[in-house]
């Protein structure tokens, strides 16, 4: 299936907060920059000729609103939110938000907005959401890559680095095993030892020592085993 690309503008009348937008915006496979705006009244006259799928928007803007912008709006395109108050976050729902960011933003949160604005963009266009929506960005080669969960064998840590391989192949990256843990859901992923972190749904067999995956033995931490087994064991309820 092809490749989804939302084509997204930004309005917000701080030019620092536009800024960090843009650089995620930029580093995101999926989205494509066409606009940034610095007030309502632009966007407004702006987006009469430009054609968007999605809007990062300030709420408290000058003139008028990020929602006073929505209600001028005959076809409005999907809404991320992306404020300092949290105020608003209620308000924000009754626009049929995709999504509520509190400044500042952080890569991962932003990351999971634009997934669901992904996923819904494919509903409305293809009647299917993504091929598969749990996905990590990790950073290799000085871009970010998506990783999908359900391609991801395991990860071993190497010093500094953090090797990650996937069904279709092996990549490394400066990072440390816990950054990678703690966004894994936990019931997929286990660390069964101090260097490895392993996708329970590819484990074919194991034993006291050791775990096999793709006929790869892997070592199994002996304090690792019954959270081995309990985590194998739930996952067949």
């Amino acid at each position: 299936m092809e490749e989804t690309l939302l084509k997204c503008a930004v309005v917000d009348d701080s030019s620092l907060q536009r800024l960090s937008l843009v650089k995620l915006i930029k580093d995101h496979p999926n989205l494509k920059l066409v606009a940034e705006y610095n007030n309502a009244i632009e966007t407004k006259n702006g987006l009469l000729d430009t054609e968007v799928d999605l809007i990062f928007l300030d709420i408290e803007m000058p003139i008028l609103t990020g929602f006073e912008l929505l209600d001028d709006l005959p076809n409005k395109p999907q809404i991320i939110f992306v404020t300092g108050k949290t105020k608003y976050a209620f308000k924000a729902f009754d626009y049929d938000a995709v999504d509520y960011i509190h400044k500042p933003v952080n890569r991962e949160r932003f990351n999971n907005a634009v997934s669901k604005a992904i996923n819904l963009y494919n509903l409305k266009h293809n009647g299917t959401p993504i091929e598969d929506e749990n996905f990590i960005f990790v950073k290799s080669n000085l871009k970010n890559r998506k990783v999908f969960l359900n391609k991801l064998k395991y990860i071993e840590a190497l010093g500094d680095y953090v090797k990650f391989v996937t069904e279709k192949d092996t990549f490394v990256v400066l990072a440390t095993m816990k950054s990678f843990e703690n966004q894994l859901p936990p019931e997929q992923f286990l660390r069964i030892h101090k260097s490895y972190i392993v996708n329970l749904e590819k484990v074919e067999r194991y034993n006291s020592k050791n775990i096999e995956i793709d006929k790869q033995q892997l070592p199994l931490s002996r304090h690792k085993k019954s959270n081995l087994i309990e985590a194998l064991s739930a996952m067949q309820d």
